[in-house]
């Protein structure tokens, strides 16, 4: 059997886009002969169209999405993804569904079973899980359709009762086929491969993985679509953050013709214990899925220009060298805005940046506009020591220029808060937390370094000095982050035990952690969850970022 995997980058909702890839990419597969051309979960209307779904009109017009690519379908089978309505009289009104379509008809429909409720995920909200488990027959074979989260269950997951996979084995499949939507994380690229290769041993059977590729607002999905053999061994892998083709022949001896021999020998790369923070890890990856994040958020709501403030710092720096390679430099704009706090180095350092990117700068100093303030609130202010309002004035003055700019110039703002500030409130709320999309709100400040020496490593690209100095808000005279905060390489580690992996400081003291520090950052974290909640979108590329994978309220009193 011959078998086209189509790896593709769809828009949410744009039905008819969506529709016409899909089609043009059935004719691609026809070209090469193939038997069977396979897309991704959801396929039709992009993943995840969340409370779309609820929308009665959405649902006809994705039955008349299927109803159209099935015309195309003549001597070819056809495997894509789209909700389905519930015609019992019970139970959600939906399900998650994947349409095999031949001969220009419906030749099967199989429904997801394991509907994930956890971190981003929240397919129960939506849909009803699959009540029957049958496997298709087509061209000689038995195919055990799968879609994404049911290879995730072996059979032993805490939250699911029925694995799909061993109620279809009583059935003898020959070839299993699981359609994905699995978002990117830095960690999650070794899972999925694990996951697959499990599959394939446990059940002696070849799988054809065929995942979402570019992102969703804060979802990026990575493609890294997989083709194992029946003995599990990686046959065929196709690329990571671009959408992608692959032609694969499987063999009556459940192996597929011409193998990619590297993949067989390649080594694994080894991802650190759950517990253990390593700001190093797949750095190249985080990377190049920043890059498509930025890049599909702009191309996807129509936006072309990009404007952030340039401190001269490491965090602007990082976002303005992403920002101009995903976007290209002339359509990044950047604004050094120096008060009289400002080290001579912020602005040469910021200016050096922008010149080694060739991308368009200006430079606005604040002061005037910090005193007019300050003498407006003078009557207010006169008798009472500078403090935190003075501080956050200057950067509420700072986020006021760049969103004016923005909003006469229809560029977007790009913040540049890191997850360490995010996590413990070193930010402020309507000045340097402004922005449309938060590029490294999902990196720790040790991950920033990480990329910072990633962008580097070919040319000094980002000044030196701004890698090397102590980072410094610079709103007060000789201020810098270590005077607030523990230093980041004590703190990041911390902060992803009591983020990503939800531990207590209790846990984390037991674990050796100093009790002052881990006791601090357990405070600030939980005392700042009022600034995240009204914080923007964060590219998200962590096992748990801030947003809708972490729910927490404002306001709570944690033990």
């Amino acid at each position: 059997m011959k078998i086209f995997v189509a790896q593709q980058n769809y828009i949410i909702g744009d039905l008819k886009g969506n529709t016409a890839k899909i089609i043009e990419a059935i004719g691609m597969a026809k070209e090469q002969g193939a038997d069977l051309a396979v897309f991704s979960e959801m396929s039709i209307c992009g993943y995840s169209p969340m409370d779309y779904l609820f929308v009665d009109e959405f649902i006809t017009q994705t039955e008349k999405a299927v109803e159209e690519i099935a015309t195309h379908t003549e001597g070819i089978a056809v495997i894509v993804g789209a909700p389905r309505r519930n015609s019992a009289t019970s139970g959600k009104r939906l399900f998650n569904s994947a349409f095999f379509l031949y001969n220009k008809e419906t030749h099967a429909i199989v429904d997801k079973t394991c509907l994930p409720t956890y971190d981003v995920f929240d397919d129960d909200r939506y849909f009803e899980p699959a009540g029957s488990w049958n496997t298709i027959s087509f061209k000689g074979k038995k195919i055990a359709l799968t879609i994404c989260e049911d290879i995730w269950n072996l059979g032993d997951h805490p939250l699911y009762k029925v694995c799909p996979m061993e109620k279809l084995m009583g059935q003898q499949p020959d070839l299993i086929i699981n359609i994905s939507a699995s978002p990117f994380n830095y960690r999650r690229t070794d899972e999925r491969r694990k996951i697959v290769s499990s599959n394939v041993l446990k059940y002696k059977l070849p799988m054809v993985y065929c995942n979402a590729v570019g992102a969703q607002t804060e979802l990026i999905f990575d493609g890294a679509s997989l083709i194992y053999d029946k003995d599990g061994r990686q046959s065929h892998k196709m690329a990571q953050f671009k959408e992608d083709y692959l032609t694969v022949t499987l063999t009556e001896d459940g192996t597929f013709a011409a193998p990619d021999e590297a993949l067989a020998s390649a080594a694994v790369p080894k991802t650190p214990e759950d517990d253990q923070y390593d700001p190093d890890v797949n750095t190249a990856q985080l990377k190049e899925a920043i890059l498509t994040g930025i890049c599909d958020y702009f191309r996807k709501t129509g936006l072309q220009k990009a404007i952030l403030g340039n401190s001269g710092g490491l965090d602007s720096a990082v976002t303005l060298a992403l920002a101009c390679e995903a976007l290209g430099s002339e359509n990044v704009f950047s604004v050094l805005m120096p008060s009289q706090f400002s080290s001579d180095h912020s602005v040469t350092d910021g200016k050096q940046l922008a010149e080694n990117l060739k991308s368009p700068y200006y430079i606005i100093p604040i002061k005037p506009v910090y005193d007019s303030f300050l003498q407006v609130l003078d009557p207010i202010f006169s008798k009472l020591p500078f403090g935190v309002a003075e501080e956050n004035i200057q950067a509420r003055t700072r986020g006021n220029i760049l969103m004016g700019i923005a909003n006469k110039l229809g560029y977007t703002l790009l913040n540049t808060s890191n997850k360490s500030e995010l996590s413990v409130g070193y930010g402020t709320l309507y000045g340097d937390m402004a922005g449309g999309l938060s590029v490294l709100g999902d990196c720790y400040k040790t991950q920033v370094y990480s990329l910072a020496r990633l962008i580097n490593s070919e040319k000094e690209i980002i000044p030196e000095n701004i890698i090397n100095k102590p980072p410094s808000a610079e709103l007060r005279p000789d201020q810098f982050d270590e005077q607030s905060l523990p230093p980041y390489s004590l703190l990041d580690p911390i902060l992803y035990l009591l983020i990503e992996k939800s531990k207590s400081a209790k846990e984390i003291i037991a674990m050796g952690y100093d009790a002052e520090t881990v006791k601090k950052a357990e405070g600030m974290l939980h005392r700042v969850e009022f600034k995240r909640h009204q914080f923007c979108p964060i590219l998200r590329v962590s096992p748990k970022a801030f947003g809708s994978g972490r729910r927490v309220p404002v306001v709570s009193r944690m033990i």
